[in-house]
């Protein structure tokens, strides 16, 4: 499929029928939606992808109001969902369908009644966003779908005829849940925003206690689950974290007492504690934060306060992360639904790395319990395991920044860290973890400040734990970062590179990271100094490094814009019929203009990637002048800065204006250099750490592959990486290699995975075009062999 002509706004011919054919995929079906349990940020913006792909697909989509309450209860808690009907709820919280608790579900007799009402309307496919147990709940009745027909057929419930016609019951999970507690998806919905509110509130905390030197002890959701609490723990450099599958070790209260008393020497104002609701000892009793409060207070003395967050952490507005994830599941939801037959399996649709997979619902629930299993049973090591890759590296990381100092041994060897290219919010996260997993390596690191123009001139100083205490948060780069490339500077670089007595260098930046460390592998030939091991870390807004789908810096970029576009459609709730237009960065990558587009709920997201001709910017204007015959009276445009040299925000935000006239009125909006600036999310945050980590592990052990009679020779291919995310894991990929991966002129990767989800973008804003599903997820199984954790750090 050619994605450069999809959605163009020109209306395709209906398709012939066929399972091929995504249009017509749901015809003569319908689906009902539902949310269950506890609510999560994020679930309304996968309400409003399930309704509006399955309309698309020619199903009808049922709202089912206040969970399986009102499938129970049927009248008008089950009413028909209208394309217009989640119109600006993408950027609302909680669920606006509502979520209850619900008894009645769990009698037979109350679903009974449940389905019911569902054969009365036709129904046989069934989505559920909520948590393990409302997923279960799903199972069972699925399982229990034949026996209830039949009851029902035999008393008069239903006629023969309905129940034919609602033979089987399709059932799909999403799992919509803060605390990131269902095994076999990397994030579920909800868990990043809580992260999000988390973080602004420890943000505020760190500067009142740094004023009067205090510690905080704060309690974050997670009662059979640490992820919140470990991912904070790991975002704000918290002293330490208390999580249920980990209790600490008998003797903790001298352990963190010394931890504590070591920091404020080390010159700190404040200690963070960071405690999961959860948490207990390995005899299983609770420890409390209270508990924890009295112990600082009675030890040392400290002036100690106790935050409990609770509800907050549920509330407020979705992040970015969350809106495209629950808007990538809901898509992947219908397909899953309208593909099934009596003998697939209940499946749940959950996230790996990046890409969508559909799981045996069963398989998923059975993992999550056996968790609480193993730690009710005291077996701490088979729980964590069980958490899967991703949480025990998470753990084993904080573990090492957090409890492991350096030791009194060097290495013997010199680690330069520095930043290259345009500034982005992570960068000083990761410069942290690398020098401080440096220096637990026994290394004596170098911070060269100015990129490849420091290194030149020798501003080149040595750096040590407490120096970089406070970094994690801090947006911008506080080493300073510079966009020129190393080639023109060779012999001051290789000087210093010798003087400096630098056995491997850490480069954390963007494209000008890449292609000096490309400049720098071919000066080899010429200066021996540079035969030594290099590692690029991607950090960049644009997102547009070559052997990365991911980039440091992305995410917390992406958050701003989409902030942005909230601020500008609530603006013009209360003046009708008006368009924006709003450009972003990102060179000639189309990202954040994609990204943000779905995250926004944009109507058109214009990208370099994608050429678009005149006749496509009309067909645009026509699909709006359509829009504002709706009861939705906004349109939203966003235009990636280089996307075309002629077709400029001026000229577009003019066609619109006169096109528009009489229709919509038209305002441009240049988001400009706001993009790279504002504190880092938790995802950047966290990003950063693991990767300065690996980054430092990789490079340590290259430096000790290449050294020989105390000198240091690298030369090959394999001795300058980049460390990039591909796909499910971070992987270190020679940079020569990534050379023919790379369109140069425009500084972006020849291929981009992010072009798939921009089908979704046009469905989700009303365009008639063809869904590729070539590339759905198919059924997996839960590995429930034990992971091997990556590489040690």
């Amino acid at each position: 499929m050619n994605w450069n002509r999809l959605g163009t706004g020109r209306k395709m011919p209906p398709s012939p029928a066929g399972p091929q054919h995504t249009e017509t995929l749901g015809v003569g079906k319908a689906i009902a939606v539902l949310t269950s349990g506890g609510d999560a940020q994020g679930m309304n913006a996968a309400v409003r992808a399930v309704v509006r792909v399955g309309i698309y697909t020619g199903a009808k989509v049922f709202f089912v109001c206040e969970g399986y309450q009102g499938l129970v209860d049927g009248g008008d808690h089950i009413r028909e969902a209208t394309w217009e009907s989640v119109s600006m709820m993408l950027q609302l919280g909680g669920t606006v369908i509502g979520s209850a608790r619900c008894q009645d579900f769990r009698t037979r007799e109350g679903r009974l009644r449940a389905a019911r009402n569902l054969v009365k309307r036709g129904i046989t496919n069934l989505c559920v966003i909520g948590g393990d147990g409302s997923l279960t709940g799903a199972d069972t009745f699925r399982a229990e779908w034949g026996g209830l027909l039949a009851e029902l057929l035999k008393t008069g419930g239903i006629t023969a005829e309905e129940a034919q016609r609602s033979s089987h019951l399709n059932i799909v999970g999403m799992v919509g849940s803060i605390d990131n507690d269902f095994c076999g998806t990397d994030m579920t919905i909800g868990t990043d925003s809580a992260l999000h509110r988390i973080m602004e509130i420890v943000d505020a905390i760190t500067t009142t206690a740094q004023s009067h030197q205090r510690t905080f002890v704060l309690e974050v959701m997670g009662r059979h689950c640490g992820y919140l609490a470990l991912i904070t723990a790991l975002a704000c450099g918290a002293d330490w974290v208390f999580i249920p599958e980990s209790p600490p070790e008998d003797d903790w209260e001298e352990h963190l007492c010394r931890r504590l008393t070591e920091t404020r020497d080390g010159g700190s104002r404040l200690n963070i504690i960071i405690v999961a609701e959860g948490a207990i000892d390995k005899h299983g009793k609770a420890i409390t934060s209270d508990e924890i409060k009295a112990l600082v207070v009675k030890r040392l003395g400290y002036d100690t306060r106790v935050t409990i967050l609770g509800h907050v952490q549920r509330g407020g507005t979705p992040s970015a992360f969350d809106r495209i994830l629950a808007s990538r599941m809901g898509v992947e939801a219908v397909m899953a639904l309208l593909e099934g037959t009596p003998e697939t399996p209940a499946c749940v649709v959950s996230l790996s790395g990046n890409q969508a997979v559909r799981l045996p619902l069963m398989e998923c629930v059975q993992v999550t319990k056996d968790v609480t299993t193993a730690m009710n049973e005291g077996r701490f090591e088979d729980a964590l395991k069980l958490r899967g890759r991703s949480f025990q590296n998470n753990w084993n990381v904080y573990k090492l920044l957090a409890h492991i100092r350096p030791p009194a041994t060097k290495s013997g060897y010199t680690v330069a860290v520095m930043n290259v290219g345009a500034p982005a919010a992570g960068m000083n996260a990761a410069v942290r973890s690398t020098v401080r997993i440096g220096l637990i390596h026994g290394h004596r690191m170098l911070a060269v400040h100015d990129g490849f123009e420091g290194l030149a001139f020798g501003m080149v100083e040595e750096i040590g734990w407490n120096t970089v205490g406070s970094w994690t948060g801090l947006g911008g780069s506080k080493l300073g970062t510079k966009r020129t490339l190393p080639k023109k500077h060779f012999e001051e670089i290789s000087a210093n590179i010798s003087k400096f007595g630098i056995h491997g260098l850490i480069i954390i930046g963007g494209f000008e990271a890449f292609t000096g460390g490309l400049e720098l592998v071919e000066g080899r030939a010429h200066f021996e100094e540079l035969c030594i091991p290099l590692c690029i870390v991607p950090a960049t807004v644009s997102n547009n490094v070559p052997g990365s789908d991911f980039s440091i810096g992305a995410d917390t970029a992406l958050n701003t814009i989409t902030t942005t576009c909230d601020l500008i459609k609530q603006s013009a709730a209360g003046t009708k019929r008006r368009v924006f237009i709003i450009e972003t960065m990102g060179g000639f990558c189309g990202y954040l203009a994609t990204m943000a587009g779905l995250a926004a709920g944009a109507d058109a997201a214009y990208i370099f990637e994608e050429p678009f001709s005149s006749r496509d910017l009309q067909a645009n204007v026509d699909h709006l002048t359509e829009k504002m015959k709706t009861t939705v009276k906004r349109g939203l445009v966003l235009r990636n800065e280089r996307c075309n040299e002629n077709y400029t925000t001026d000229f577009m935000y003019n066609l619109y204006c006169e096109e528009g006239k009489g229709i919509f009125d038209c305002r441009k909006n240049v988001l400009g250099h706001m993009q790279q600036g504002g504190s880092p999310t938790p995802f950047d945050r966290n990003f950063g750490t693991k990767m300065g980590a690996k980054a430092v592990a990789w490079i340590t052990g290259k430096i000790k592959e290449c050294s020989r009679h105390g000198r240091i020779f690298a030369n090959t291919a394999d001795s300058a990486c980049l460390l990039g995310m591909r796909k499910r894991s971070l992987v270190f990929q020679p940079i020569a290699e990534l050379r023919q991966q790379t369109d140069f002129e425009h500084r972006i990767p020849k291929e981009q995975w992010w072009l798939k989800l921009r089908p979704i973008l046009k469905i989700l804003a009303k365009y008639n075009i063809e869904l590729d599903t070539s590339e759905t997820a198919h059924l997996e199984h839960l590995t429930r062999k034990v992971l091997v954790p990556e590489a040690t750090l």
